[in-house]
C-alpha cells in the first residue's frame, strides 16, 4: 500500500484509476515478503488492473536504515529478516552480502511466478544491484 494511502482498498481503485486514464504499468513499493506482493497482484487481477506490476525491490546494504526506511514508508520487515543482520552492525561487507542474497532469492521466486521485470531502489548503492543483477546473468553487452 502507498503510504499515503487510506487505506488497502482506497489504494487500489487509485491504482485501478491511473490506469483507466492510460497508464500501462506500475511499479510498487518496495518489500521484503514474496507473499504480499503476490496477493497484492491477485487483488489488482481481480480489480480489473491488467497491467504489468513491477515489484521494487530493495537490495538492503545497511539493515538500520533499511529499518527507518521501512517504518516511514509502512512496510513490513519479517522477522527473519531481522534474524538475518542480527549481529551484523559492524560488518558492512557481510550485511551487503546478506542482502544481495536475499534480493536474488527474492527475483528467483518471483520469476517462477510469471514476473519478467524488476525495478531496483539502490538508495546510491548501484553496486549491490550490478551485483545482483550480474549473479542473476543480466549483464553489459560488449
Amino acid at each position: 500500500m502507498h503510504p499515503e494511502a487510506k487505506s488497502a482498498q482506497a489504494d487500489l481503485i487509485n491504482l485501478k484509476r491511473k490506469v483507466d486514464a492510460g497508464a500501462n504499468r506500475a511499479i510498487t513499493q518496495f518489500f521484503f515478503d514474496v507473499e504480499s506482493y503476490l496477493r497484492f497482484r491477485d487483488r489488482c487481477a481481480a480489480a480489473g488492473i491488467d497491467v504489468e506490476i513491477i515489484p521494487g525491490i530493495l537490495p538492503v546494504s545497511n539493515f538500520k536504515q533499511a529499518s527507518r526506511f521501512a517504518t516511514m514508508t509502512n512496510v513490513r520487515i519479517p522477522a527473519w529478516m531481522h534474524k538475518q543482520f542480527e549481529g551484523l552492525d559492524d560488518d558492512p561487507v557481510t550485511r551487503q552480502m546478506v542482502g544481495v542474497s536475499n534480493a536474488i532469492d527474492m527475483v528467483r521466486v518471483l520469476s517462477r511466478e510469471g514476473v519478467k521485470d524488476f525495478h531496483f531502489y539502490t538508495l546510491n548503492r548501484a553496486e549491490l544491484t550490478y551485483a545482483l543483477c550480474h549473479t542473476l546473468g543480466v549483464r553489459p553487452q560488449g
